[in-house]
Parts: structure tokens; sequence; C-alpha cells
């Protein structure tokens, strides 16, 4: 009984343990807390609000500060925010360029990533 009771202790301990990890990880890039903020304000409009979608789009930006630097995740919502924007030949360079394609690349993995890890 005591060994049965001892095995139950253990496993609820690694159940909590593994929970805390979960909860406690830390992108790999910070982002400000207002670029968190947006990204996760825009993803509930978008998709409607509900706890469980407010924690699918945390997990959502969480994701990407893993994958990609603030840096190069501006770079990119900038560059989307100008395709939308900018028409003509003006707005060519945020459409044609390679530089303009890589951090459009580096955004669709992390969304790619966000689809499978966030659930």
């Amino acid at each position: 009984m005591i060994r049965l009771l001892l095995l139950a202790a253990l496993a609820l301990g690694g159940l909590t343990l593994a929970a805390r990890a979960e909860q406690d990880h830390t992108p790999a890039h910070d982002y400000p807390t207002d670029a968190r903020a947006d990204y996760v304000i825009g993803c509930l409009a978008a998709n409607g609000f509900s706890h469980d979608l407010l924690e699918k789009c945390s997990c959502g930006i969480d994701t990407i500060a893993d994958m990609m630097s603030y840096d190069d995740y501006e770079k990119a919502e900038t560059i989307l925010s100008m395709q939308q924007g900018v028409h003509g030949p003006q707005g060519a360079i945020f459409r044609d360029t390679p530089i303009a394609h890589e951090e459009l690349d580096l955004l669709h993995r992390a969304e790619a990533e966000v689809n499978l890890r966030c659930k």
C-alpha cells in the first residue's frame, strides 16, 4: 500500500513538473509586450473571442518568438502591410525583392509551426 502511494505521488509530481515546464517556457527571442498584445488581439478579432482561443493565440506569438527575432518579425509584418497598402511600382520593393521574400518565408514557416504546436 505504501509503495502504491509512493508511486502515485511520484507520478503526480512528474505531471506537475511537466506542466510547469510547459508554462515556464521562455521563447528564444524577447518581443515587446505591445507587439505580443497586438498579435493576440488581432488573432482573437479574426477568429472569435474565447478563452480557448486566447490560449491558442498566446501560444502562436510564443511560437513565432521561438523561431524569429523581433527584428525579423517586425520586418515581415511591415512588408505584409506595405504589400496590402502600396500598389504599382512604388510597392515593387515590398513584393519583388529577395529580401522581402526571405523575410516573408521566415514568417510563413513560423506560422506553419504555430498551426502544428498550438491546437
